[in-house]
């Protein structure tokens, strides 16, 4: 890819809406496939009290929207300003109590995994029906569309093409729960009529890499469900 071209796919522009200052991609086309649309707010002739506690809006109770769900609520039940970086807000913003709570949740993958995901990790790559796997580093692009496979060759795949993905676990760490090995993804190639499969897994060289790989995987798994979200928005 040339250096022109990636510039346009990361260039962001500052725009205003409603809801607050958001820094968008300078093109709709590559926008992250984690991201979330603005909601439609219901519009105020259509909520004369408040959608949480029913109170009746007046002078001095205020009308609300909450910047995730859209929703009308009375200050008491939108009043937590909360980053929302699904959506590109430059500030934190209003949202009612059960977005706050989601917004909060989602807060630890951009502050954790996201990072975890963009730094990379090692795996042994299986293409199909290869027997034989070839050592490659695996992240995601910084635009967050592609996961990127560096090795011998080189691969990206971009995420909306991705169709399923399933972490391999094996055995149970001294705490109880599984520990991730690998992972299995499927995803199609342009023009082709069935999907392609793809088997990542941690190596036997070094503990470290193996904490890495493991790492890496569990973040992906957040990120998982974090596309599919936006894929049912």
């Amino acid at each position: 890819m040339s250096s022109g071209v990636a510039a346009r796919r990361d260039a962001k522009k500052l725009v205003r809406s409603p809801s607050g200052l958001r820094m968008v991609p300078e093109h709709r086309a590559f926008g992250s496939p984690f991201g979330l649309e603005e909601p439609q707010w219901v519009p105020d002739k259509e909520c004369p009290r408040c959608m949480q506690c029913d109170a009746k809006f007046d002078f001095i109770t205020r009308k609300h929207h909450c910047r995730r769900c859209g929703k009308c609520f009375c200050d008491r039940c939108c009043s937590q300003k909360v980053p929302l970086r699904r959506m590109c807000f430059v500030d934190p913003v209003r949202q009612c109590a059960d977005c706050a709570l989601v917004s909060h949740r989602e807060a630890e993958f951009y502050d954790k995994q996201l990072k975890v995901l963009l730094s990379g990790a090692p795996f042994l790559v299986t293409f199909g029906d290869l027997e034989k796997p070839e050592a490659m580093v695996c992240r995601l692009s910084n635009n967050q569309r592609c996961l990127v496979l560096d090795g011998d060759s080189h691969l990206e795949i971009e995420i909306a093409h991705v169709c399923t993905v399933q972490i391999l676990t094996e055995g149970f760490t001294p705490g109880g729960s599984t520990r991730a090995t690998g992972m299995l993804l499927q995803y199609m190639v342009p023009g082709a009529e069935a999907a392609t499969q793809l088997r990542l897994m941690s190596g036997e060289d070094s503990s470290g890499s193996k904490r890495q790989a493991a790492a890496w995987l569990a973040a992906m798994h957040k990120a998982t469900k974090l596309l599919y979200e936006s894929r049912d928005q």
